[in-house]
């Protein structure tokens, strides 16, 4: 998947960045406010009939168009060929209802291993165990339910996480393949217009209000001939194999990413602050787009520094609100600033104590020298503040002179 990477398989915004497709799902808004309420009355009756109604075909046959009617639409290829004597289904994950889609199609249990238990669990039609004792006790209780006669199949997610269904697949389990010797691979397919699937750090119950928003959700469901282990084949390459059936079936790339490896990159994204893109001037940059890249917390830091920018303007704002982080007061920030500046050999003169040459965005006019207080670093620290202080009202009284020529003021009204 290299040539793809990790966020192919995910997505991370809601709504389409193509400016067509954002104006014609600002158009459809009201439609969609108005059919996800009626949606919801209907999707009460839903839950109601699919609990009053014996499993049967007929229960079957009703809730699937009662739920074409709440936007979710399902189309099956190969039903021939579902094996009526496999015990075991596994699936790729796409949504979060993808249990609940297929169990439409045929009678199937989906084990919940974790999230919310009780009532939450039984009404989203997973079928509770004790997870809390461990993986191994819970292979060992789900291979007791699949050897049991007269029980319906089992429905697995091996990628144990969703993707958006159009890059690749993550890497499967392997601990769903000791279950049973012979498996029924299905293949999913997710479409629906306007907005993504889903989002990594979404809920259930905010993707089923989507679902209810959106014109349409339509599910593909294939059925691939069952896969029997082999003898001398162990349960990882059991999954491999699998793994790339799916992935041929649907056209998708077979990867090694792991559900790990999705939530410590949804975390990475969580926490990555927007950066300078590469070749643009840090300097060049403005206080609205500072405080546009910034959250709403460091919006006073970015004010903050546009204060220390009016008095040191040569300085780059990213180099003032990393310093601003630290010390969180403007005066101080001055201070480092220059200091730092110091520490670098200047000229008497020809240059100011900002390091402003001739060259500087402010050279359009004549600008004061400033001098250094002292040539040398003061011995005591009275002589060090009051170097530091005459230093500073040195600088005060050069931006206030340039405030004033800059917007025209006169000197008794400024």
């Amino acid at each position: 998947m290299e040539n793809r990477g990790i966020d192919d398989m995910f997505d991370f915004r809601r709504f389409p960045k193509d400016a067509v497709l954002l104006l014609l799902l600002l158009i459809y808004s009201p439609v969609g406010i108005c059919l996800m309420l009626i949606r919801i009355f209907l999707g009460v009756h839903v839950f109601l009939v699919s609990c009053a109604l014996p499993e049967s075909f007929v229960r079957s046959f009703i809730v699937r168009v009662m739920c074409s009617v709440l936007g979710m639409h399902v189309r099956q290829k190969n039903p021939r060929s579902r094996d009526r004597n496999t015990k075991l289904y596994l699936c790729n994950h796409v949504t979060e209802f993808d249990h609940n889609i297929i169990n439409l199609l045929t009678p199937c249990h989906t084990p919940q291993l974790e999230g919310s238990t009780g009532f939450v669990c039984w009404a989203r039609g997973f079928m509770e165990i004790n997870s809390a004792s461990g993986q191994e006790a819970v292979g060992e209780s789900l291979q007791r339910y699949c050897s049991t006669r007269g029980t319906p199949p089992l429905l697995l997610f091996p990628e144990e996480d969703t993707t958006n269904g159009r890059a690749g697949l993550l890497k499967f389990s392997s601990w769903p393949f000791s279950l049973t010797d012979s498996i029924q691979p299905v293949a999913l397919r997710v479409t629906r217009p306007l907005i993504a699937l889903g989002t990594p750090e979404s809920s259930w119950l905010t993707e089923l209000l989507w679902t209810f928003f959106v014109p349409c959700t339509v599910y593909h469901v294939s059925w691939l001939p069952s896969v029997s282990r082999q003898d001398g084949e162990s349960m990882q390459e059991f999954a491999n194999k699998v793994q790339e059936l799916l992935a041929g079936e649907l056209g998708l790339v077979s990867t090694k990413i792991t559900k790990g490896d999705k939530a410590e990159h949804v975390k990475r994204k969580r926490r990555t602050v927007p950066q300078t893109s590469t070749g643009v001037r840090p300097g060049s940059m403005g206080l609205g787009f500072m405080v546009q890249s910034l959250g709403t917390e460091d919006h006073r830091v970015a004010k903050m520094a546009q204060q220390v920018k009016d008095v040191l303007p040569h300085v780059p704002l990213n180099v003032i609100a990393m310093d601003l982080a630290k010390t969180n007061c403007v005066d101080t920030t001055i201070t480092n600033l220059l200091e730092n500046k110091e520490e670098s050999p200047m000229e008497a003169t020809g240059t100011s104590a900002f390091g402003c040459s001739s060259n500087s965005v402010y050279s359009s006019g004549p600008a004061p020298t400033i001098k250094p207080a002292a040539k040398c670093f003061g011995r005591s620290p009275t002589d060090r503040h009051l170097s530091l202080q005459e230093r500073k009202e040195a600088l005060y009284n050069f931006a206030r002179r340039r405030y004033i020529e800059k917007h025209g003021l006169e000197e008794e009204e400024h």
